[in-house]
């Protein structure tokens, strides 16, 4: 981090120069820089970690710079900007970003927003080769009336935007709008005058003539679906000049019903416009009712879906391949390497903040409990950790490595090994309990319920065991089940190297469906509601129903998928072999974004405010934005 007692940060030199914030530099004293992620004229967008938090929290820091010399100028748009700052920093709308915190430093002024993922419509249209269904340009204009007719009959004081266009309107990663500028940056332009805020080809007449009233946004918001519907850019074009390029004309396949809505928004008089954002949205409301054509889902774009030019927030190198899954709490990442060494990094930075040393590779997910972590080695110890320290607890000794990772309950651990032993052993002391002959390796972690321990072996069977270490029932597969078993509404669910995904009572072990995959699978099963998703060798991502079995999609990715899947929010997040990391809307199985590595991915995957961290074969821990 850079030393702050030597730079003020965010102050540049006299007169205006440029000292552009670097990763690591800290904003009154809170705000840690991690990443430039846009550029404008009037200044820079960081991504920043606001460590006032215990827990990670992510906020965007627009840095804008003030071009203007007169002191007293300079005095009366800083008391604007406060001002505006302040009302900014009241909106409540699903559809505007958080202003959590606004200061100034010398010529700099800062505003500090909540974080939002997606992608400015602007790059999607210019990404964008064939027009945007009709029901996704009206879905994304009822969604910009309900914001603007929240701006627009805001008390005391209604807001006016002034500066609807593309490039203001950020689409997210579930196909939602948010206004992202409110034209702050305006005050520190020495060019714009009064209400003179807006974009040539998208404001209208009266806008230039000073006015400021919500029909300037009913405009602006016409011919920004005017520019969707037939990708002409007005910027490029003469000013009001829509009736000259019809919309039927460029494309004919946009209903007669809609056409007329956005013709009456782009009306040269204003009071020929919808009076009211409100009216506007009932308009568009109607058109899509009277052609059936208005979905509340609304559609995803190839603007968004596949989206592969996604960075991370941040990556810490180890010396050797990352194979085993991450676990996060109280902020802090541990996560294990076949370097021999267990890793605590900070969740937020990627902070190294101590390793623990054992004898060989580690393939496992670390359990952790308030004190301590506990991972097993191939070096055939079982280890317990001190989380504040890193510091040796104990160590179990086993007959063979230690490939499983640890389960907890009871006050004990519960761990498989390639000795063909199922262990218990007492979480403080480090001393076991017992140890159940399982008739094969154990390389699948244990699933504890309040009643059972359920485990897979290399063996060809899933066990059920009691907390006494004697086995209840037995269900023998074709090939090994090195997949850890999950639980749903009393129903166990596994998959083998058989090419099937069982799903078997968690009493009896009887069968209650099977479910055949292309290849064999070590991926582990994740239920959500009535959904499973699992990964399989034959390059495809599974989602099936839990009590039917019925397929409802899959995803080819370019080699088989080892890791198995987390959920987060509403999207499914897993890693394959084909060095790829990918991002798929849970209901659907849609690409939202895929990273590449430079490794194979079999880890899987852990989430953590807004973070989604996993390693990779090429030796990187990565931390991904989801």
């Amino acid at each position: 981090m850079t030393d702050t007692s030597t730079r003020k940060l965010g102050e540049p030199s006299p007169g205006g120069g440029s000292t552009k914030l670097k990763p690591g530099d800290l904003l009154q004293d809170r705000y840690e820089i991690q990443d430039t992620i846009g550029v404008g004229g009037m200044g820079t967008v960081y991504r920043a970690r606001d460590t006032n938090f215990k827990a990670i929290r992510l906020v965007a820091v627009k840095e804008m710079i003030s071009q203007i010399s007169d002191p007293l100028v300079r005095k009366k748009i800083y008391l604007n900007y406060e001002r505006e700052s302040n009302i900014l920093a009241t909106l409540r709308h699903q559809a505007v970003p958080r202003i959590y915190d606004y200061f100034m430093l010398n010529d700099r002024a800062y505003l500090v927003m909540e974080m939002v993922h997606g992608k400015d419509l602007e790059s999607i249209l210019a990404e964008s080769a064939t027009f945007f269904p009709e029901s996704t340009v009206i879905n994304w204009g009822i969604e910009l009336c309900d914001v603007l007719h929240y701006l627009h009959t805001r008390e005391p004081e209604q807001i006016i935007f002034r500066d609807i266009k593309p490039s203001n309107i950020m689409i997210t990663p579930t196909n939602h709008v948010m206004l992202v500028d409110f034209g702050i940056a305006k005050l520190f332009d020495p060019m714009e005058k009064n209400t003179m805020i807006g974009t040539q080809g998208y404001s209208p007449p009266d806008q230039y003539r000073g006015e400021a009233t919500p029909r300037v946004d009913i405009y602006a918001l016409g011919a920004t679906l005017h520019h969707l519907l037939t990708l002409r850019d007005p910027r490029l074009e003469p000013p009001f000049s829509f009736n000259e390029r019809p919309i039927e004309e460029i494309n004919p396949n946009v209903s007669k019903e809609l056409i007329a809505v956005i013709d009456r928004a782009l009306e040269y008089d204003p009071k020929d416009r919808y009076k009211n954002a409100e009216e506007m949205k009932e308009a568009l409301f109607t058109a899509g009712r009277k052609t059936g054509i208005l979905s509340h889902q609304p559609m995803k774009t190839a603007g968004i879906a596949g989206n592969t030019n996604v960075k991370p927030v941040w990556t810490f190198e180890c010396e050797d391949e990352v194979r085993g899954g991450a676990v996060v709490q109280d902020g802090i990442l541990y996560i294990a390497s076949y370097d021999h060494n267990l890793y605590a990094l900070d969740a937020g930075n990627g902070k190294f903040l101590w390793k623990y040393a054992t004898s060989a590779g580690i393939p496992g997910r670390p359990a952790v409990t308030e004190s301590n972590l506990y991972i097993g080695s191939e070096d055939h110890y079982l280890h317990a950790v001190s989380r504040r320290t890193g510091s040796r607890v104990w160590q179990y000794p086993g007959d063979g490595p230690f490939r499983s990772s640890p389960s907890i309950a009871q006050g004990h651990i519960f761990i498989g090994s390639d000795d063909g032993y199922l262990h218990a052993v007492n979480v403080n002391t480090g001393r076991p309990a017992w140890r159940a002959d399982a008739g094969g390796a154990i390389r699948s972690t244990p699933l504890i319920t309040k009643d059972y321990i359920y485990v897979g072996t290399e063996m060809n069977e899933i066990l059920c065991f009691d907390f006494g270490g004697n086995i209840k029932w037995r269900f023998r597969t074709k090939r090994a089940v090195s997949s850890s078993p999950t639980i749903k509404n009393n129903i166990i669910y596994f998959t083998s190297v058989d090419s099937t995904l069982y799903a078997l009572d968690a009493n009896t072990g009887w069968a209650h469906w099977r479910f055949r995959l292309g290849r064999g699978s070590v991926s582990s099963p994740v239920v959500i509601e009535n959904l499973l998703y699992v990964g399989a060798a034959d390059h495809q991502i599974y989602c099936v129903n839990a009590q039917t079995s019925k397929e409802i999609w899959k995803y080819k990715t370019e080699h088989q998928v080892s890791a198995s899947p987390i959920f987060y929010k509403d999207a499914i997040y897993v890693g394959s072999v084909d060095k790829h990391f990918y991002c798929l809307e849970a209901a659907t199985g849609h690409l939202r974004w895929k990273f590449a590595t430079e490794g194979a991915i079999t880890s899987t995957a852990a989430a953590y405010n807004d973070l989604i961290y996993f390693g990779s074969t090429d030796n990187m821990v990565y931390a991904m934005l989801a």
